[in-house]
């Protein structure tokens, strides 16, 4: 479906300049601007990431915001994970969701439609090293999804408080029962170990609050970390994983920490 996609460039970009890196960022509506984001909120992710290359503590990157659309559940969880679900629990995400997942349709937007555009048009670096992607809640799901499926592409993957149990509706009852926890946990669990990218050459942040539906994703963050580990990623190297307490799960806390995932996935060169 048709979407928009704001292209931030920092104060130091020139057109016949300095090639720079690309950070590919879902839910493109709130990071700059409390005006289109959600609740009134954003990420201010113009005014850190800017910091943060002038300060040298990131490499001068780009951000391509793509903006969510009606259809965000379905573009962002990761289908093949959603294959590993027992039919029954198929059908009540696609009654959460609004129907089958369409994560492979937009990560092929993104990689054959998307990333072209930006490598024609602006002074950047198309290799894998220099091309990140990052996004919280869902967002998360879909950029981790986005480094393992496409590991030619995408060289690090941001997941900021990672909406693991897909059954949590959006708004609403934060429980979740013990069944439905080791459904969806053993449905990632299969399809991850397979699927993560070479530690060699790909970095993972993983981060989350304790508070909201924060609360709810430690367990599933503790099973993924061991998969992470079994790869051979090695935390502090090429992997973060880091829960922040008191941080709820909102654009707020997100613009609070972000500094973090962008110096560890862009550092300077």
């Amino acid at each position: 479906d048709t979407r928009r996609v704001t292209v931030w460039l920092p104060s130091g970009y020139k057109p016949g300049g300095r090639r720079h890196s690309v950070l590919y960022m879902h839910d493109g509506q709130n990071l700059f601007d409390p005006e289109t984001g959600y609740g009134g909120m954003e990420w201010k992710l113009d005014e850190t990431l800017d910091r943060l290359i002038r300060e040298k503590q990131v490499r001068p990157t780009i951000v391509v915001a793509i903006w969510n659309t009606p259809k965000r559940l379905q573009e962002y969880v990761p289908a093949k994970a959603f294959a590993h679900l027992p039919p029954g629990y198929m059908d009540r995400v696609r009654g959460l969701y609004g129907g089958n997942p369409l994560s492979d349709g937009y990560l092929r937007f993104i990689v054959e439609e998307l990333k072209p555009r930006i490598d024609r048009e602006f002074r950047v670096k198309r290799d894998r090293a220099n091309t990140a992607i990052m996004g919280s809640s869902m967002g998360g799901l879909i950029s981790l999804y986005a480094i393992n499926e496409h590991p030619e592409v995408f060289g690090g993957a941001g997941m900021v408080s990672t909406h693991w149990p897909l059954f949590l509706p959006a708004k609403g009852d934060e429980s979740i029962t013990d069944e439905e926890y080791e459904v969806v946990a053993s449905a990632f669990e299969r399809y991850l170990t397979p699927a993560l990218p070479s530690p060699n050459s790909h970095k993972l942040y993983f981060d989350h609050g304790s508070e909201t539906l924060d609360a709810t994703y430690a367990r599933y963050q503790k099973r993924i970390d061991a998969i992470v580990a079994r790869r051979g990623y090695r935390q502090g190297i090429n992997w973060i994983s880091r829960n922040y307490p008191g941080q709820t799960h909102n654009e707020v806390s997100w613009a609070s920490r972000v500094d973090v995932p962008l110096r560890f996935l862009l550092p300077p060169r």
